[in-house]
C-alpha cells in the first residue's frame, strides 16, 4: 500500500510540474507576442504604404507611440493590423494633420479601436461627413481635441523632442496650409513630416527646419517643394507617400529631379511599399517590407 501511494504522489507531482511549466510558456509567448519591436530604445518610424494618401506610425525611444494620419477610409482595420503585429494597442499621441480625408479617411476607426493618449488636430474644421464621423468617434469615446500650431511640443521626454512647427497661421481658404508640421529629434538625428503643406505655409516657419530624413510634402507635388526650401532642411533621405498610378502626377518629376540634386535618397510607398527607417540616435537604417496595408486598392 505504502509503495501505490508513493507512485501516486510522484505520479501527482510530475503532472503539477507539467503544469507550471505549460503556464511559464504561455506567459513568455504571450509577452513576446506584445512586445514592442523597437526594444533596443531606438526611434522606428513606418511610413505605411496607403495608397494615395498619408499615414505614419512612430515608435518612439521610449516605447510610446505615435500615428500621423490614418489614409482613405477603408483602411483602419489593416492600420490596426500593421500596429497590432508590432505589439501596440495604445498609440499615445494621434495627430491630424490637417482635415483632407486622403489624411482622416481611417483615423475615426483608429479612435473606436486603439487606447488613445492625445489627439492633436489644427484649428480648422470642414463639414465633410469624413470629418464629422471623426469628430463624433472623439466625442463617443469622451476624448478631447489639442488644437494644436507652431511652438508647442507633444510629449515631455528627455530622450527625445516633438516639436511643431506649424502651421504659424491659419489659412481657412486651403486647408493645406494649416497642416500640422512635426519634427521629431534624436540626440543626432531629425524627423521632418511637413503634411500637405505647400511653399505658403513652409515658407512661413521660422524655426530650424534642418532634418535628416523628409516627409516630403503634399505627395510630391510642386506646390510644396522648390530649391530654397530643400536648403533650409538639406535632408539625406526622403520618403513620398503617393499611391501607384494616381491621377494628380504624384511625384513631379520635377520634385523628384530637385531630390537627386541634393543628393537626396528618395523611398516612394508606390514603389517601394511600406518604408521603415530607424535610428540609434546617430545613425539611420532604411528597410522596407513589400507590402500594402490591407484594404488598399
Amino acid at each position: 500500500m505504502k509503495q501505490k501511494s508513493n507512485i501516486i504522489i510522484k505520479s501527482l507531482f510530475a503532472l503539477i510540474l507539467c503544469l507550471l511549466m505549460t503556464a511559464c510558456s504561455i506567459n513568455i509567448e504571450i509577452h513576446n507576442a506584445n512586445k514592442p519591436s523597437n526594444s533596443d530604445n531606438s526611434l522606428a518610424v513606418h511610413y505605411l504604404s496607403v495608397g494615395q494618401g498619408d499615414s505614419i506610425f512612430v515608435e518612439l525611444p521610449d516605447k510610446k507611440t505615435m500615428l500621423i494620419d490614418a489614409g482613405v477610409n477603408g483602411l483602419g482595420e489593416g492600420i490596426q493590423e500593421y500596429i497590432n503585429k508590432l505589439g501596440y494597442t495604445t498609440i499615445d499621441f494621434l495627430v491630424a494633420t490637417h482635415p483632407h480625408s486622403d489624411h482622416i479617411g481611417s483615423m475615426d476607426y483608429i479612435v473606436k479601436n486603439f487606447n488613445i493618449g492625445s489627439i492633436y488636430m489644427p484649428k480648422v474644421s470642414t463639414t465633410t461627413k469624413t470629418y464629422e464621423r471623426l469628430l463624433t468617434a472623439v466625442s463617443d469615446k469622451g476624448y478631447k481635441i489639442k488644437s494644436t500650431s507652431a511652438g508647442m511640443t507633444i510629449g515631455d521626454s528627455t530622450d527625445y523632442t516633438i516639436d511643431v512647427l506649424g502651421p504659424v497661421t491659419i489659412d481657412k481658404d486651403e486647408l493645406n496650409n494649416c497642416s500640422i508640421v512635426l519634427k521629431i529629434t534624436y540626440m543626432n538625428n531629425k524627423f521632418l513630416f511637413l503634411g500637405d503643406a505647400e511653399k505658403q505655409e513652409i515658407n512661413s516657419i521660422t524655426a530650424d527646419m534642418s532634418s535628416n530624413v523628409l516627409k516630403v510634402g503634399h505627395h510630391g507635388s510642386t506646390t510644396s517643394t522648390n530649391e530654397t526650401i530643400l536648403e533650409k532642411i538639406s535632408p539625406q533621405y526622403a520618403v513620398i507617400s503617393v499611391g501607384r498610378d494616381n491621377d494628380y502626377g504624384h511625384p513631379s518629376e520635377k520634385t523628384l529631379s530637385l531630390l537627386e540634386d541634393f543628393n537626396c535618397k528618395t523611398y516612394r510607398t508606390d514603389t517601394d511599399e511600406t518604408i521603415i527607417i530607424t535610428s540609434d540616435g546617430s545613425n539611420i537604417e532604411v528597410t522596407t517590407d513589400n507590402t500594402d496595408i490591407k484594404g488598399v486598392k
